[in-house]
């Protein structure tokens, strides 16, 4: 484990850490054909593709809690380019091996913060408003920058927050929490546990435990069924009541404008793995 002022930036160092291990295996054909439909053009500066491949992973992999592995099989990139869906460890490991695919040193980072995106149900499981967090830190233009490819854009409308944006040149991590970004609430970080070449499965497994012991009713897999998505602020209850009391499932405009429809589930409306990809 390292601080990002610590990290290595010599070229051998550097090098070593574009390499795949047990969890960022991009070699894996499931994180290729990720990398394949991502859109990043080989041609483009490292910045501009570790862009491109911060909008895929964010808005192209289903941000979710429920349900979800924490297997070791699980937290590996290949699995999450695969499920399609994961939350912030899952897809702070995806985007740190595709970073690494096209050249990009990168390390998983891990903090506990406070103002996480939440459902009440989802934080009666953790036991509060402080979470264990993922994110990745990566080498562009000499520095380490911290970016947060985490809560894609739907989910953010949804909680009346607005999405983390990286372009290349700045970290990305501390969040706003309302929806026109300008109230000043942001994520909080309480603690800071550093820079890791690999996911240290056990040491992350021994701290989610500790902090959330609710989410490991079910095992290896996080306890609950159902969607974040639908469990928004605001959203229709499942008698399509919104609420007030009135349908919000009738084709008018639900949290952040988007059109509600016919009252299917909203997460059914989210990108998945190989829906439309931002361009940068």
């Amino acid at each position: 484990m390292t601080t990002d002022a610590a990290s290595a930036s010599g070229p051998a160092e550097l090098s070593v850490l574009t390499e795949p291990t047990e969890f960022l295996d991009y070699e894996h054909p499931d994180v290729q054909d990720f990398l394949a439909h991502s859109g990043i053009d080989p041609s483009t500066p490292p910045a501009e593709q570790a862009v491109r491949l911060y909008y895929a992973v964010r808005d192209g992999i289903h941000y979710e809690v429920y349900g979800t592995g924490l297997s070791r099989e699980a937290l590996r990139a290949s699995s999450v380019a695969r499920a399609g869906q994961g939350f912030c460890l899952h897809k702070s490991v995806l985007y740190a091996a595709a970073v690494r695919a096209v050249g990009i040193p990168s390390r998983l980072v891990y903090a506990d913060v406070r103002n996480h995106l939440a459902s009440e149900r989802l934080k009666r499981m953790v036991g509060g408003e402080v979470f264990h967090h993922g994110l990745v830190s990566v080498h562009l233009g000499g520095r380490w920058l911290r970016v947060t490819p985490v809560f894609n854009a739907l989910l953010c409308r949804l909680y009346g927050m607005t999405p983390l944006e990286f372009d290349g040149t700045a970290s990305s991590t501390y969040h706003p929490y309302d929806a026109d970004g300008d109230d000043g609430k942001r994520m909080e970080f309480l603690r800071d546990y550093g820079a890791y070449d690999d996911l240290p499965y056990e040491l992350l497994m021994e701290r989610m435990r500790v902090r959330h012991p609710g989410m490991f009713a079910g095992g290896d897999t996080v306890v609950g069924t159902g969607s974040l998505a639908d469990e928004a602020p605001g959203l229709p209850a499942a008698d399509g009541s919104g609420p007030d009391g009135t349908s919000g499932l009738d084709g008018t405009s639900g949290p952040g404008g988007a059109s509600e429809g016919d009252g299917a589930s909203v997460v059914g409306r989210i990108p998945g793995p190989r829906g439309p990809r931002p361009v940068a």
